[in-house]
Formats: structure tokens, C-alpha cells, sequence
């Protein structure tokens, strides 16, 4: 399956081992840049605290960071994705090296993640 727009989501899910709400809060972040939890919890139609334990898992897996207590903001998409598929194959005990889909996340991503924070 080739990585687009439309299923960018799910090939997160599948080729990092993220949840269906992680893709989601980290798509979010990539175009919108730092969000507070409240409004994230709005635009995704979450609780704060849904909102808040997603983004905590995100910070753990490596994709994003939290600026203060309440807000956040998802690391560079190459950087982001790179950093959870080096620890997916640490935890799925597989050799790290080259995946394509990955790659393509980022450089797909690259894009969005540039535009808001230059607006």
C-alpha cells in the first residue's frame, strides 16, 4: 500500500504499532503545530484527559514532546517516525534497517509539518 493523505493514519498504525488515537493526535500536531490539550481535545473530539494520557504514550514513544504539562508538539515527521520504528524493531526484536514506507511517511508529512509552523 503506498502512503498518502488518506491512509497516512493507518500506515502509521501498521508499519510503527501506534494506536488508532496516537496516529491522529500526531497527524494533528504535524499540521497544526503546538497545541494546547484542550484544544486538541476539541479539534479531535476527545476528553482533556483521553487527550492527555494519547499524548503522554506519544512523548514515550519518541514522536512528540510536551512543552509544558499541557501543551505539546510533535517532533520533525522524519526525525518523529524514525524514532518509533528504531524503537518498534528494538522491541519487536528485528533488525533496523531501511523500510520505505517509513521513509515515505516523513518526507509526506515534511510538507504539513513545515507549513504550520511558518504561517
Amino acid at each position: 500500500m503506498a502512503v498518502n493523505m488518506d491512509n497516512v493514519e493507518q500506515v502509521l498504525e501498521s508499519e510503527l504499532k501506534i494506536a488508532k488515537e496516537e496516529a491522529e493526535l500526531f497527524v494533528l500536531l504535524i499540521f497544526n503545530g503546538k497545541l494546547d490539550n484542550i484544544k486538541a481535545a476539541r479539534l479531535l473530539n476527545w476528553t482533556v484527559d483521553n487527550t492527555d494520557r494519547v499524548a503522554k504514550s506519544l512523548v514515550n514513544k519518541g514522536m512528540i514532546i510536551d512543552i509544558t504539562k499541557t501543551e505539546y508538539e510533535s517532533l520533525h515527521p522524519r526525525f518523529a517516525v524514525t524514532n518509533r520504528y528504531r524503537n518498534r524493531c528494538v522491541e519487536d526484536n528485528m533488525v533496523f534497517k531501511k523500510n520505505l514506507k517509513v521513509d515515505n511517511i516523513g518526507i509526506l508529512l515534511e510538507g504539513p509539518y513545515n507549513d504550520a509552523r511558518t504561517k
